[in-house]
């Protein structure tokens, strides 16, 4: 391959792991791209787990072997089987070397070092490949993993000089991962609570946007609890702001524990002392369920006053919800007379007949004007 064509190679292999929008497809756009560049027919990319003791497969592309699947759930194999992860990887690094690249054969040792590895030979045989190229991927200055390259049989055996481009080809696949891995932990803390872990109400509002589109398109249930810890002033004010943060994080550990009751629901903290959860798919009998348990595991922690808690369900007669603004709507309202009421159950929209008090409650006008959902509390809520 010329100079150019490589240059080209790497240009795309950047450009296609900078365009992945997750670890999965940056992880893809860096076996595809490195597969292609060095003419190779199959590609992995694999980490090393120190605290396991093993290197897993995170991704396998192109012409698979039939116990090979693109994203393995647990495709490992431990480290002792391939000393060079330990002693070529590692140890030389130390030492000031280079994290240079080898070639290996289904007959033996190629060019580069460091030389025959059992495992590694008698898996190219069992799956039809001649030989492979493995490049150390160094990251944050640490052996990461490794991307593996393969020919089948037949094909031509790579050379010194391949080897020498997969170590470069390397290089930049650690500086595409180092990348993706700090995306995604902005896009982590920016959908994060800190102080809870839980979700955020960015979260909420993206995850329930997309809730209700599915409901109008497929009709799926889409329920909403929404919760305002109570006393949490209270503690504050007599135990101090640390005491209150435990009382936050305790209940968040609840929520999520109440959470897990419902496939796939979102757990948040919305701010202060509110919280909720979304569930997308479980009917409205379940979430009232999940949200009776919350209430009541709520009453037992040691400080606060238990949680007021509003359920709002598509399945439930609320009329049509088109939006995902009426559904908070809905869940707050409900919440809302289960505080002024002090309930130490979840009041549910929707089931109190046609008259319905939480639905009528939150399709007044003035809430329909109002683009901030707390602004009727400073008119009716009692201090908790």
């Amino acid at each position: 391959m010329g100079e150019d064509r490589r240059l080209a190679a790497v240009v795309a292999l950047a450009q296609g792991m900078a365009a992945a929008h997750s670890s999965r497809e940056a992880w893809r756009a860096a076996a595809a791209g490195a597969c292609l560049a060095l003419g190779g027919s199959f590609a992995a990319l694999s980490v090393w787990e120190r605290e396991l003791g093993r290197l897993r497969v995170l991704v396998n592309v192109g012409r698979r072997a039939e116990d090979e699947e693109e994203f393995p759930e647990d495709e490992s194999y431990p480290v002792h089987q391939f000393a060079e992860i330990t002693e070529f990887l590692h140890e030389r690094w130390a030492g000031g070397g280079e994290p240079d690249a080898w070639v290996e054969t289904a007959e033996g040792p190629a060019a580069g070092r460091p030389g025959y590895v059992h495992q590694r030979v008698a898996a190219l045989r069992r799956r039809g490949r001649g030989c492979c190229v493995v490049a150390p991927i160094v990251l944050h200055g640490r052996a990461w993993g490794e991307l593996y390259v393969a020919r089948p049989v037949g094909e031509p055996v790579f050379e010194r000089a391949d080897a020498d481009f997969a170590t470069v080809l390397a290089s930049v696949v650690a500086a595409g991962i180092a990348q993706t891995e700090r995306l995604e932990e902005v896009r982590r803390l920016a959908y994060t609570d800190a102080l809870t872990g839980l979700a955020n109400r960015r979260a909420v509002d993206s995850g329930l946007d997309e809730a209700i589109e599915r409901h109008r398109d497929e009709g799926v249930v889409v329920s909403l609890v929404v919760c305002d810890l109570n006393g949490l002033k209270r503690v504050n004010d007599t135990h101090g702001h640390a005491v209150g943060d435990r009382l936050l994080e305790r209940f968040g550990s609840v929520l999520s524990l109440c959470g897990a009751m419902l496939p796939g629901a979102l757990a948040a903290r919305l701010g202060g002392d509110e919280f909720c959860l979304l569930a997308v798919g479980p009917s409205a009998d379940a979430v009232v369920k999940a949200a009776e348990e919350l209430c009541r595991r709520a009453a037992e922690l040691e400080l606060g006053d238990g949680v007021a808690c509003g359920v709002a369900s598509t399945e439930d007669p609320v009329g049509p919800v088109r939006s995902a603004r009426r559904l908070f709507r809905l869940a707050d309202a409900a919440q809302y007379r289960a505080k002024a009421e002090r309930a130490a159950r979840p009041v549910v929209a929707g089931r109190e007949g046609p008259d319905d008090p939480v639905v009528r409650l939150a399709d007044e006008p003035s809430r329909e004007e109002d683009g901030e959902r707390r602004r009727f509390r400073g008119r009716h809520s009692p201090e908790p």
